[in-house]
């Protein structure tokens, strides 16, 4: 990553609206820029105004390797199962300087698809220095998982972005410099652009720009499974797309005839709807359609949701930063065997499963989509349904990421989200994962600043067993005790105590049937009210027949 400051010479003044530099001083610029970038290029590290630069260059940094979220290949446990669709997904490769022309595709055993070669840009605006360079480390993570090789990377600092191209005319042609040194094929930007920025950026450096949003949306079109997951995904996509067509404007029809028609006279006239006006159309008809298909999908998640809240089952949400470890959680804990990856947005469908407290009490794990910093809109509102399972939950696993640079920033980004879909006054727990590889002071740190904090480990288990007692101890539990004596001839109530929704606190065999003291919630009281004898037996405990509460596992 290479930091930047604004250079009066070229970036503040244009914005004050003072002197435009000539071509010719942007070239001299752009030259003494690249002259230090070829000199220190090879260093390889990142050098900041105070150590002797002016103040507006480029500075040096190739991103060596492979991004730091992403440097450690995925190691599973026991825990995850099978991992079938890992295979699945790894069926297709990508690997670098292989061109997709038919005479190659033919000479190896499956498809492989060409890497593109990408620079990365960002702006510091404000905050740190590392913020700045923290994010353009998330970008190039989001680039590789999206199956790019990325080259270099660069940061300006400058107040606020350039309406025009971004960076500023003078730093775009010393991108433009740096994407032709590198050889590169694509610039990826930290931030969303608007059409017109996107549009001057790559007539200037000409290679392809892409934004920060359109990565993220290509990454989510590569990894969405279910109908309902690619429905959404291509919706964001649509939404994306519609302000940002281009070409083809005036292509197959003329609006006008005579010499309005470029002097073709009478009889050119056309239909009257230029090709971009019929995209547009087709466009807004698709995402209606993908609309209808969405809500209809709806009624079934909300039927077994409903479902669930008819039989009072707590529902347990895990939300978090993309890559924290969300689902190697979900499978350490109810053994669910989903896709696990060192990737970004693994996994986007919902996945819910059945656990239980260690004293017997059931509930549901629902296992949700990533966040990142600046999410995009699109895809907030298109996954809404899916984000749903977040604020119907009654308690909230919130996953971070121990081992990363900056955690509390992880957890604003995920909060800002849960703020979107109103479900910040949700009960949550904070879980610090991957414990076994984060700095102790930072544990300590998160400890003293969050309520409620569980440090794991969810690839060596360290931690789980006071998770499960803690979430045990947050979900809502059945409240209304009930001292009963239920005949030998209703065994069935009695196996229906020993489900997941009661707590039996002691059993008692007496000549007229079982006694026992349970706790159940409010609805199942009122079905086992005519069990309640109106002068209860006090329990004994001769014979050693009274059983407390964890005496005897309760069947799930």
């Amino acid at each position: 990553m290479t930091n930047s400051q604004n250079s009066p010479e070229h970036t503040t003044a244009p914005a004050q609206g003072g002197h435009q530099p000539s071509q010719s001083e942007l070239e001299d610029v752009v030259e003494r820029v690249l002259s230090r970038v070829r000199a220190g290029r090879g260093s390889g590290t990142i050098v900041d105004a105070a150590d002797g630069q002016d103040a507006g260059d480029w500075q040096p940094h190739v991103l060596g390797g492979r991004a730091r979220e992403l440097s450690q290949r995925t190691v599973h446990t026991t825990a995850d199962g099978d991992q079938f669709g890992l295979a699945e997904r790894q069926s297709l490769r990508r690997v670098a300087n292989l061109s997709t022309e038919l005479e190659d595709i033919t000479e190896v055993e499956y498809r492989e698809l060409r890497l593109e070669k990408v620079v990365l840009a960002g702006l510091w605006t404000s905050g740190r220095a590392e913020d700045a360079e923290n994010s353009l480390r998330e970008l190039a993570a989001l680039a590789e998982t999206a199956g790019s090789e990325v080259l270099d990377g660069v940061i300006q600092r400058r107040v606020t972005p350039d309406p025009a191209t971004y960076l500023g005319s003078g730093k775009a042609l010393e991108l433009k410099e740096i994407v032709s040194a590198t050889g590169a094929d694509t610039v990826i930007v930290d931030e969303e652009l608007a059409p017109s920025q996107r549009r001057a950026l790559e007539d200037v450096v000409k290679v392809k720009v892409i934004d920060r949003t359109g990565l993220i949306l290509d990454i989510f079109a590569q990894h969405a499974k279910s109908k309902e997951g690619k429905a959404q995904v291509e919706l964001a996509q649509l939404e994306y797309m519609l302000p940002r067509l281009r070409g083809w404007g005036g292509n197959l029809s003329r609006q006008a005839g005579g010499r309005a028609a470029a002097g073709e006279g009478i009889g050119s006239r056309g239909p009257g709807e230029t090709k971009i006006e019929l995209d547009r159309r087709r466009i807004r008809a698709r995402m209606a359609k993908l609309k209808r298909e969405i809500a209809g999908m709806k009624p079934a998640r909300e039927a077994k949701r409903l479902n669930r809240r008819r039989n009072s089952v707590p529902s347990v949400a895990i939300a978090g930063y993309t890559n924290a470890g969300k689902s190697s959680l979900l499978n350490r804990l109810t053994d669910a065997g989903v896709l696990v990856e060192n990737a970004l947005f693994a996994t986007l469908d919902p996945t819910v499963r059945k656990a239980t407290t260690p004293d017997g009490i059931g509930y549901t794990l629902s296992d949700t989509v990533g966040f990142v910093r600046s999410l995009p809109t699109q895809l907030v509102e298109a996954f809404r349904s899916t984000l749903e399972e977040v604020a119907d939950a009654d308690l909230i696993l919130h996953v971070v990421d121990g081992a990363h640079p900056d955690p509390e920033g992880q957890i604003r980004a995920v909060r800002e989200v849960l703020a979107d879909i109103q479900a910040t006054t949700l009960p949550e727990i904070i879980v610090v994962n991957k414990a076994d590889a984060a700095d102790p002071f930072v544990i300590d740190r998160l400890r003293n600043t969050y309520k409620n904090v569980a440090v794991v480990s969810a690839h060596t288990g360290a931690g789980i067993d006071e998770l499960k007692d803690l979430i045990a101890s947050s979900i809502p539990r059945p409240d209304h005790v009930l001292d009963m004596v239920v005949p030998y001839s209703h065994g069935d109530v009695v196996s229906r105590l020993h489900s997941w929704d009661a707590e039996i606190l002691r059993t008692e065999y007496l000549a007229e049937g079982t006694h026992l003291l349970v706790k159940v919630r409010e609805d199942l009281a009122g079905e086992l009210a005519h069990y309640v004898p109106e002068n209860p037996p006090d329990f004994t405990v001769a014979d050693g027949q009274a059983e407390s509460v964890g005496s005897t596992p309760h069947s799930a």
